[in-house]
């Protein structure tokens, strides 16, 4: 994979295919950001990290700016990303209640 100019980046056979996460959570201190991805899915009390990346709060702002102008160019292309009322856990992924 080449970027910008000569920079090649070597991606690892294993990485190829990505790891998939419908959530993510971020902690920080005063020299780090840490951005943990998991998996979790419905109806299931545990949910597995897929991947932690750490990363320096330049770089964590830069990736924020990098976001944003990618899903800048996304919506123009296809419309607003819709984008549920703030959740710990999204309520699909809430063990059903009751009996059978």
């Amino acid at each position: 994979m080449e970027v910008k100019g000569n920079l090649t980046i070597n991606m690892p056979e294993a990485m190829q295919d990505g790891k998939y996460s419908n959530l993510a959570m971020i902690t920080h201190s005063p020299s780090e950001f840490v951005l943990d991805f998991i998996a979790i899915m419905p109806a299931v009390d545990k949910a597995n990290a897929v991947a932690r990346i750490v990363m320096t709060p330049d770089n964590a702002k830069r990736l924020l700016l990098a976001l944003q102008e990618n899903v800048g160019k996304y919506e123009q292309e296809n419309g607003p990303i819709r984008v549920a009322q703030r959740a710990a856990v999204h309520p699909d992924f809430v063990k059903p209640q009751g009996e059978a």
